[in-house]
């Protein structure tokens, strides 16, 4: 499809639950046309994705067999604190929730660099690139892309529904006009009915001129005037959400997701790579080898995966809650554990944030399995033992969960974790939500009611886990390349994308 010297730019926002799916798609539009991606970030995220798609380092703009660049834009590290080395701060995994204003306050300091890498690649090629895609926090891409000659179109990474509700939320402020508690969004049907406390504390408090209002609006704003949106979704997944998205930002909106590794179409017992690592490009706290050692020991859908993601954390009250509500059920689990909210999330797990005795007793039980910092995810989701992930709903992790029929436990943390965990409860069945945020108290004995419901193969938990297992199939077929007659709706819909741009290129 098209030419292969055509030329894609790529700007993500520096955080990882954004650069997995930003380079997943740049594989995708790869595969499908030829063309040369260029993925242009700051200097630790150059390391990030590079341990996935290189063996070796290279300056400025490097490149490999796969067609894929990376373009480094300029020495972040300097700039978000000078007293700490450089990149310590280049991504957002690195940063407590409480400071991320910072990283989107700086992402406008790389639009002059970005400029100039199209101009550098217009000069070179002779002409700008095909188009650019941009996160939604680089609103500003929109007129840096036009400056060149080209458009610029807003990859959402998240799905359609928690996307619109982001948008809505920080364009309206509409709890600020709201009488009561309870309210709707614009965009959203009077029946998706929204409460303030589903909100993180930033949007609780947001009036239009704080710090994130003035961050945020300008930013969403712009991405109103990009050629279009790709969004992480798929057709079959999200019909209701996708169709009140394309109304309220009145653009095309292309629907290429879910964006997963084809080995995750299918459920097994074993793995003999690791996935994880290659696409998370991290190594992982513990082996794949030694978690499908310790999941082949367990039942079919008995496990309880238990992972925040890889910028969160709970605070050390929920912490040790969490810990006596597992022990309690008697579950087996495996849980992702980093330092609690207050601590350096990147330092050394203590044992005393856990009860007394707590890892002696589920080792002797053979009950559960702590992994620090980092897990296979993907290879535990692909295994037949795993029952149910408590989860903070990240969309990533919502797509990785639900493509192997695995229901969910909601924990909401920040972003629009809420809004999906509430489009998983309510728009689709698979979920139930213990709790939200850092600041609610909750107690082991609703941690041990919740996880005994849902690992209940009968009553609510069997319904969560059938309706788990459709949505599956559903996006098996959106992602399907060949499939009988017809190609999958996301396969459909990411060539209609390429058809678009190019007829806009040659018109």
């Amino acid at each position: 499809m098209g030419s292969s010297s055509e030329h894609i730019v790529m700007l993500p926002m520096m955080a990882q639950g954004h650069l997995i799916p930003f380079l997943a798609l740049a594989r995708k539009i790869h595969q499908l046309t030829r063309f040369n991606i260029t993925i242009a970030t700051t200097p630790l995220n150059i390391q990030y994705l590079r341990s996935s798609i290189y063996e070796d380092s290279s300056p400025t703009i490097e490149t490999d067999s796969s067609g894929i660049h990376l373009a480094e834009l300029l020495p972040f590290g300097s700039v978000v604190d000078q007293s700490k080395p450089s990149n310590t701060d280049l991504n957002a995994e690195n940063l407590p929730l409480d400071r991320m204003a910072e990283i989107f306050s700086l992402t406008t300091s790389l639009e002059a660099p970005f400029r100039r890498l199209l101009l550098d690649i217009n000069k070179k090629e002779g002409r700008p690139p095909l188009c650019t895609i941009s996160d939604i926090f680089m609103g500003w891409a929109v007129d840096a892309a036009k400056s060149v000659g080209t458009v610029n179109v807003t990859f959402i990474s998240t799905g359609a529904y928690g996307g619109l509700a982001y948008f809505s939320l920080w364009l309206n402020l509409p709890h600020r006009q709201a009488d009561c508690e309870e309210f709707t969004m614009p965009g959203f049907p009077d029946r998706c009915r929204f409460h303030i406390s589903q909100f993180h504390k930033f949007i609780r408090m947001a009036d239009g001129a704080d710090q994130w209002s003035r961050l945020l609006q300008p930013q969403i704003s712009q991405t109103f005037q990009s050629f279009g949106f790709l969004c992480h979704t798929a057709e079959e997944v999200e019909p209701h959400a996708l169709e009140w998205f394309r109304d309220y930002i009145k653009l095309p909106v292309w629907a290429i997701g879910p964006l997963l590794p084809t080995t995750m179409v299918r459920k097994s017992s074993c793995s003999g790579s690791s996935i994880s690592k290659h696409r998370a490009g991290k190594e992982p706290g513990i082996s794949p080898e030694r978690c499908v050692e310790w999941l082949d020991l367990q039942s079919p859908d008995s496990v309880l995966y238990v992972s925040f993601g890889s910028q969160n954390t709970i605070s050390p009250s929920q912490m040790m809650e969490l810990a006596k509500g597992l022990e309690d059920s008697r579950n087996p689990f495996i849980w992702v554990i980093r330092p609690p909210l207050g601590f350096d999330m990147t330092g050394e797990f203590k044992a005393e944030w856990l009860p007394e005795g707590f890892e002696e007793c589920i080792s002797k039980r053979k009950q559960g399995l702590l992994v620090e910092k980092w897990a296979p995810q993907l290879d535990i989701l692909l295994h037949k033992s795993t029952g149910a992930f408590l989860s903070h709903c990240g969309w990533n992790s919502v797509l990785e969960s639900l493509s192997q029929g695995v229901p969910i436990i909601g924990w909401p943390l920040a972003g629009e974790q809420a809004f999906n965990s509430k489009m998983l409860m309510e728009e689709m069945g698979v979920s139930v939500e213990l709790t939200t945020g850092h600041d609610r108290a909750i107690e082991a004995k609703e941690v041990k009611k919740v996880i005994e419901m849902v690992m209940d193969k009968n009553g609510k938990g069997g319904e969560m886990r059938k309706k788990a297992v459709e949505i599956a199939h559903k996006i098996r077929a959106a992602v399907v390349e060949e499939g009988g007659d017809q190609k999958g709706s996301s396969i459909t819909a990411l060539e209609d994308f390429i058809s678009a741009i190019l007829t806009r290129r040659f018109s």
